[in-house]
Protein backbone atom coordinates (compact mmCIF):
# COMPACT_ATOMS: atom_id res chain seq x y z
CA UNK A 1 0.00 0.00 0.00
CA UNK A 2 2.87 2.39 0.84
CA UNK A 3 4.62 1.60 -2.46
CA UNK A 4 1.43 2.41 -4.36
CA UNK A 5 1.00 5.69 -2.51
CA UNK A 6 4.63 6.57 -3.30
CA UNK A 7 3.93 5.94 -6.98
CA UNK A 8 0.92 8.25 -6.82
CA UNK A 9 3.03 11.01 -5.23
CA UNK A 10 5.77 10.66 -7.82
CA UNK A 11 3.43 11.28 -10.76
CA UNK A 12 1.69 14.18 -9.00
CA UNK A 13 3.01 17.63 -9.79
CA UNK A 14 0.89 20.02 -7.75
CA UNK A 15 -2.45 18.56 -6.56
CA UNK A 16 -3.01 14.93 -5.59
CA UNK A 17 -4.77 13.15 -8.41
CA UNK A 18 -5.93 9.54 -8.23
CA UNK A 19 -7.22 7.33 -10.99
CA UNK A 20 -9.98 4.77 -10.79
CA UNK A 21 -7.41 2.02 -10.32
CA UNK A 22 -5.82 3.95 -7.45
CA UNK A 23 -9.12 4.44 -5.69
CA UNK A 24 -10.01 0.78 -6.16
CA UNK A 25 -6.67 -0.39 -4.77
CA UNK A 26 -6.70 1.91 -1.73
CA UNK A 27 -10.34 1.07 -0.96
CA UNK A 28 -9.56 -2.65 -1.11
CA UNK A 29 -6.47 -2.14 1.07
CA UNK A 30 -8.53 -0.31 3.65
CA UNK A 31 -10.64 -3.45 4.13
CA UNK A 32 -7.45 -5.46 4.90
CA UNK A 33 -5.72 -3.03 7.32
CA UNK A 34 -7.12 -2.36 10.78
CA UNK A 35 -8.67 1.06 11.27
CA UNK A 36 -5.93 2.05 13.68
CA UNK A 37 -3.40 2.00 10.80
CA UNK A 38 -5.50 4.11 8.43
CA UNK A 39 -3.32 7.07 9.34
CA UNK A 40 -0.83 5.74 6.82
CA UNK A 41 -3.19 6.58 3.94
CA UNK A 42 -2.65 9.81 2.05
CA UNK A 43 -6.43 10.48 2.14
CA UNK A 44 -8.87 10.75 5.02
CA UNK A 45 -10.94 7.80 6.27
CA UNK A 46 -14.11 9.50 5.03
CA UNK A 47 -12.67 9.54 1.53
CA UNK A 48 -11.84 5.84 1.75
CA UNK A 49 -15.35 4.99 2.88
CA UNK A 50 -16.81 7.08 0.07
CA UNK A 51 -14.69 5.25 -2.48
CA UNK A 52 -15.74 1.92 -1.07
CA UNK A 53 -19.43 2.84 -1.30
CA UNK A 54 -18.97 3.76 -4.95
CA UNK A 55 -17.34 0.39 -5.63
CA UNK A 56 -20.25 -1.42 -4.01
CA UNK A 57 -22.74 0.66 -5.99
CA UNK A 58 -20.97 -0.22 -9.26
CA UNK A 59 -20.82 -3.89 -8.31
CA UNK A 60 -24.53 -4.24 -7.56
CA UNK A 61 -26.34 -2.49 -10.38
CA UNK A 62 -29.84 -3.98 -9.93
CA UNK A 63 -32.58 -1.41 -9.16
CA UNK A 64 -33.19 -0.86 -5.47
CA UNK A 65 -36.44 0.70 -4.19
CA UNK A 66 -36.03 4.01 -2.45
CA UNK A 67 -38.56 5.06 0.16
CA UNK A 68 -42.13 3.79 0.29
CA UNK A 69 -43.50 1.78 -2.61
CA UNK A 70 -45.45 4.02 -5.01
CA UNK A 71 -49.26 3.90 -4.99
CA UNK A 72 -51.00 3.47 -8.32
CA UNK A 73 -52.90 6.25 -10.04
CA UNK A 74 -56.05 4.13 -10.08
CA UNK A 75 -56.02 4.02 -6.27
CA UNK A 76 -55.74 7.79 -6.04
CA UNK A 77 -58.62 8.29 -8.46
CA UNK A 78 -60.71 5.82 -6.46
CA UNK A 79 -60.03 7.76 -3.24
CA UNK A 80 -61.09 11.02 -4.88
CA UNK A 81 -64.20 9.36 -6.27
CA UNK A 82 -65.23 8.04 -2.86
CA UNK A 83 -64.68 11.47 -1.32
CA UNK A 84 -66.78 13.25 -3.97
CA UNK A 85 -69.61 10.73 -3.91
CA UNK A 86 -69.69 10.60 -0.09
CA UNK A 87 -69.07 14.12 1.28
CA UNK A 88 -69.74 13.00 4.88
CA UNK A 89 -67.07 10.28 4.88
CA UNK A 90 -63.94 11.07 6.87
CA UNK A 91 -60.43 9.80 6.22
CA UNK A 92 -60.76 6.61 8.35
CA UNK A 93 -64.11 5.81 6.71
CA UNK A 94 -62.55 6.00 3.24
CA UNK A 95 -59.58 3.89 4.39
CA UNK A 96 -61.99 1.28 5.77
CA UNK A 97 -63.95 1.16 2.53
CA UNK A 98 -60.73 0.65 0.57
CA UNK A 99 -59.65 -2.07 2.97
CA UNK A 100 -62.86 -3.94 2.19
CA UNK A 101 -61.85 -3.77 -1.47
CA UNK A 102 -58.41 -5.18 -0.74
CA UNK A 103 -56.56 -1.85 -1.09
CA UNK A 104 -54.22 -0.71 1.69
CA UNK A 105 -53.84 3.08 2.01
CA UNK A 106 -53.10 5.08 5.15
CA UNK A 107 -55.34 7.85 6.42
CA UNK A 108 -52.41 10.29 6.12
CA UNK A 109 -52.10 9.57 2.40
CA UNK A 110 -55.85 10.02 1.91
CA UNK A 111 -55.73 13.36 3.74
CA UNK A 112 -52.80 14.56 1.61
CA UNK A 113 -54.57 13.63 -1.63
CA UNK A 114 -57.82 15.32 -0.63
CA UNK A 115 -56.06 18.49 0.46
CA UNK A 116 -54.07 18.61 -2.77
CA UNK A 117 -57.29 18.51 -4.82
CA UNK A 118 -59.13 21.00 -2.59
CA UNK A 119 -61.72 18.55 -1.25
CA UNK A 120 -60.78 18.78 2.40
CA UNK A 121 -62.15 16.78 5.35
CA UNK A 122 -65.70 15.60 5.93
CA UNK A 123 -68.17 18.44 6.41
CA UNK A 124 -66.21 20.82 4.20
CA UNK A 125 -66.94 19.10 0.89
CA UNK A 126 -69.91 20.04 -1.30
CA UNK A 127 -73.15 18.46 -0.12
CA UNK A 128 -75.59 16.56 -2.29
CA UNK A 129 -76.21 18.46 -5.52
CA UNK A 130 -79.61 19.06 -7.02
CA UNK A 131 -78.85 16.62 -9.85
CA UNK A 132 -77.93 13.87 -7.36
CA UNK A 133 -81.10 14.52 -5.37
CA UNK A 134 -83.25 14.20 -8.50
CA UNK A 135 -81.46 11.02 -9.56
CA UNK A 136 -81.87 9.37 -6.15
CA UNK A 137 -85.59 10.18 -5.77
CA UNK A 138 -86.80 10.43 -9.37
CA UNK A 139 -89.21 7.48 -9.05
CA UNK A 140 -91.05 9.30 -6.28
CA UNK A 141 -90.79 12.85 -7.67
CA UNK A 142 -93.53 14.90 -9.28
CA UNK A 143 -93.06 18.30 -10.91
CA UNK A 144 -95.63 20.95 -11.75
CA UNK A 145 -95.43 23.99 -13.97
CA UNK A 146 -97.34 26.36 -16.25
CA UNK A 147 -96.78 27.32 -19.87
CA UNK A 148 -98.72 29.63 -22.14
CA UNK A 149 -100.14 29.35 -25.65
CA UNK A 150 -101.35 32.22 -27.82
CA UNK A 151 -104.54 31.74 -29.88
CA UNK A 152 -105.16 33.21 -33.33
CA UNK A 153 -107.20 35.96 -31.61
CA UNK A 154 -104.13 36.86 -29.48
CA UNK A 155 -105.68 35.43 -26.34
CA UNK A 156 -103.24 33.95 -23.89
CA UNK A 157 -104.18 30.58 -22.40
CA UNK A 158 -102.44 28.91 -19.47
CA UNK A 159 -101.86 25.15 -19.27
CA UNK A 160 -101.17 23.52 -15.93
CA UNK A 161 -99.48 20.13 -16.10
CA UNK A 162 -97.74 17.63 -13.84
CA UNK A 163 -94.92 15.32 -14.91
CA UNK A 164 -93.45 12.28 -13.15
CA UNK A 165 -89.66 12.55 -13.18
CA UNK A 166 -89.04 8.81 -13.04
CA UNK A 167 -91.35 7.64 -15.83
CA UNK A 168 -91.66 11.01 -17.68
CA UNK A 169 -95.43 10.53 -17.74
CA UNK A 170 -97.35 13.79 -18.15
CA UNK A 171 -100.70 14.60 -16.55
CA UNK A 172 -102.81 17.43 -17.92
CA UNK A 173 -104.34 19.35 -15.03
CA UNK A 174 -106.28 22.01 -16.87
CA UNK A 175 -106.39 24.96 -19.24
CA UNK A 176 -107.75 28.42 -18.47
CA UNK A 177 -107.30 32.05 -19.50
CA UNK A 178 -107.31 33.17 -15.83
CA UNK A 179 -105.25 30.85 -13.62
CA UNK A 180 -106.42 32.01 -10.21
CA UNK A 181 -105.32 30.43 -6.95
CA UNK A 182 -108.69 28.67 -6.28
CA UNK A 183 -108.61 27.16 -9.79
CA UNK A 184 -105.07 25.86 -9.27
CA UNK A 185 -106.04 24.34 -5.91
CA UNK A 186 -109.00 22.55 -7.47
CA UNK A 187 -106.83 21.04 -10.20
CA UNK A 188 -104.37 19.90 -7.53
CA UNK A 189 -107.18 18.10 -5.67
CA UNK A 190 -108.24 16.27 -8.83
CA UNK A 191 -104.69 15.03 -9.40
CA UNK A 192 -104.10 14.04 -5.77
CA UNK A 193 -107.05 11.66 -5.96
CA UNK A 194 -105.41 9.75 -8.81
CA UNK A 195 -102.02 9.52 -7.08
CA UNK A 196 -103.41 7.15 -4.43
CA UNK A 197 -103.66 4.41 -7.09
CA UNK A 198 -99.90 4.38 -7.79
CA UNK A 199 -97.81 1.38 -6.78
CA UNK A 200 -94.90 3.68 -5.88
CA UNK A 201 -96.11 6.62 -3.79
CA UNK A 202 -95.08 10.18 -4.61
CA UNK A 203 -92.90 11.68 -1.88
CA UNK A 204 -91.87 15.07 -3.28
CA UNK A 205 -93.45 17.73 -5.48
CA UNK A 206 -91.16 20.24 -7.20
CA UNK A 207 -92.61 23.64 -8.03
CA UNK A 208 -91.33 27.13 -8.67
CA UNK A 209 -92.20 30.22 -6.65
CA UNK A 210 -95.12 31.34 -8.80
CA UNK A 211 -97.69 33.28 -6.75
CA UNK A 212 -100.45 31.02 -8.09
CA UNK A 213 -98.97 28.19 -6.01
CA UNK A 214 -100.23 29.29 -2.60
CA UNK A 215 -99.96 27.67 0.83
CA UNK A 216 -103.38 26.08 0.28
CA UNK A 217 -102.00 24.46 -2.87
CA UNK A 218 -99.12 22.98 -0.87
CA UNK A 219 -101.51 21.79 1.85
CA UNK A 220 -103.41 19.67 -0.68
CA UNK A 221 -100.29 17.57 -1.23
CA UNK A 222 -99.15 17.61 2.38
CA UNK A 223 -102.37 15.88 3.35
CA UNK A 224 -101.29 13.08 0.97
CA UNK A 225 -97.88 12.94 2.71
CA UNK A 226 -96.14 14.62 -0.22
CA UNK A 227 -93.45 17.14 0.66
CA UNK A 228 -93.37 20.29 -1.49
CA UNK A 229 -89.90 21.42 -2.64
CA UNK A 230 -89.63 24.96 -3.99
CA UNK A 231 -86.92 25.76 -6.51
CA UNK A 232 -84.55 28.71 -6.02
CA UNK A 233 -85.32 32.11 -7.51
CA UNK A 234 -84.63 32.42 -11.24
CA UNK A 235 -83.38 28.85 -11.51
CA UNK A 236 -85.40 27.09 -14.24
CA UNK A 237 -82.78 24.33 -14.41
CA UNK A 238 -83.93 23.20 -10.96
CA UNK A 239 -87.17 22.09 -12.62
CA UNK A 240 -85.41 21.01 -15.79
CA UNK A 241 -87.61 18.00 -16.65
CA UNK A 242 -90.76 20.12 -16.73
CA UNK A 243 -88.99 22.85 -18.69
CA UNK A 244 -87.75 20.28 -21.21
CA UNK A 245 -91.29 19.00 -21.71
CA UNK A 246 -92.49 22.54 -22.44
CA UNK A 247 -89.83 22.88 -25.10
CA UNK A 248 -90.83 19.54 -26.64
CA UNK A 249 -94.51 20.46 -26.65
CA UNK A 250 -93.79 23.77 -28.36
CA UNK A 251 -91.36 22.48 -30.98
CA UNK A 252 -93.34 19.36 -31.91
CA UNK A 253 -96.88 20.63 -31.54
CA UNK A 254 -97.88 24.19 -30.67
CA UNK A 255 -95.33 26.00 -32.86
CA UNK A 256 -96.83 24.17 -35.86
CA UNK A 257 -100.54 24.71 -35.16
CA UNK A 258 -102.96 27.61 -34.93
CA UNK A 259 -105.09 27.45 -31.79
CA UNK A 260 -108.63 28.82 -32.06
CA UNK A 261 -109.89 28.80 -28.48
CA UNK A 262 -109.67 27.04 -25.14
CA UNK A 263 -111.66 23.96 -26.21
CA UNK A 264 -109.45 23.52 -29.24
CA UNK A 265 -106.30 23.80 -27.09
CA UNK A 266 -107.59 21.20 -24.64
CA UNK A 267 -108.24 18.70 -27.43
CA UNK A 268 -104.83 19.35 -29.02
CA UNK A 269 -102.98 19.05 -25.73
CA UNK A 270 -104.84 15.86 -24.75
CA UNK A 271 -103.92 14.25 -28.08
CA UNK A 272 -100.29 15.30 -27.74
CA UNK A 273 -100.07 13.92 -24.20
CA UNK A 274 -101.51 10.61 -25.43
CA UNK A 275 -98.77 10.53 -28.07
CA UNK A 276 -96.11 11.65 -25.60
CA UNK A 277 -97.00 9.05 -22.97
CA UNK A 278 -97.90 6.14 -25.20
CA UNK A 279 -95.71 6.27 -28.28
CA UNK A 280 -92.93 8.88 -28.33
CA UNK A 281 -89.48 7.42 -27.42
CA UNK A 282 -87.48 9.13 -24.67
CA UNK A 283 -83.72 9.11 -24.31
CA UNK A 284 -84.02 9.04 -20.51
CA UNK A 285 -86.00 5.79 -20.80
CA UNK A 286 -83.69 3.99 -23.26
CA UNK A 287 -85.81 5.20 -26.21
CA UNK A 288 -89.03 3.80 -24.76
CA UNK A 289 -92.30 5.69 -24.14
CA UNK A 290 -93.40 6.32 -20.54
CA UNK A 291 -96.47 4.08 -20.84
CA UNK A 292 -96.39 2.01 -24.07
CA UNK A 293 -99.77 1.20 -25.57
CA UNK A 294 -98.52 -2.16 -26.86
CA UNK A 295 -95.45 -4.40 -26.42
CA UNK A 296 -92.42 -3.56 -28.51
CA UNK A 297 -92.29 -5.84 -31.55
CA UNK A 298 -89.03 -7.45 -32.67
CA UNK A 299 -88.79 -7.96 -36.44
CA UNK A 300 -86.02 -9.85 -38.22
CA UNK A 301 -84.16 -7.75 -40.82
CA UNK A 302 -85.04 -10.35 -43.48
CA UNK A 303 -88.73 -10.12 -42.80
CA UNK A 304 -90.33 -7.30 -44.76
CA UNK A 305 -93.14 -6.36 -42.41
CA UNK A 306 -95.80 -3.90 -43.43
CA UNK A 307 -95.54 -0.61 -41.56
CA UNK A 308 -98.61 1.54 -40.99
CA UNK A 309 -98.37 5.28 -40.42
CA UNK A 310 -100.92 6.93 -38.17
CA UNK A 311 -101.36 10.69 -38.40
CA UNK A 312 -102.04 12.58 -35.19
CA UNK A 313 -103.01 16.23 -34.82
CA UNK A 314 -103.85 16.58 -38.49
CA UNK A 315 -100.57 15.07 -39.66
CA UNK A 316 -98.30 17.18 -37.45
CA UNK A 317 -97.29 14.08 -35.49
CA UNK A 318 -96.73 10.66 -37.08
CA UNK A 319 -96.81 7.30 -35.38
CA UNK A 320 -95.63 4.06 -36.96
CA UNK A 321 -96.68 0.52 -36.09
CA UNK A 322 -96.66 -2.97 -37.53
CA UNK A 323 -99.77 -4.17 -39.33
CA UNK A 324 -101.18 -7.34 -37.84
CA UNK A 325 -100.63 -10.32 -40.16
Amino acid sequence: MLRHELAILRRTTRRLRTTAVDRMFLAAASRLLPRARWRAFIVTPATLLRWHRRLVAKRWTYPRPVGRPPIGRETRELVLRLARENPRWGYPRIVGELKGLGIAVSATTVRAWLRATGLGPAGHRPETTWREFIKAHRQSLLAVDFFTVETIWLQRLYILFFIELGSRRVHMAGCTPNPSAPWVIQQARHLSWTLTERATPIRFLIRDRDQKFTDAFDEVFRTERIEVVRTPFRAPQANGVAERFVRTARSECFDRLLIRNQQHLERIFAAFIDHYNGHRPHRALSLMPPKPRRPVATVSPRHHARILRRDRLGGVVHEYELVAA
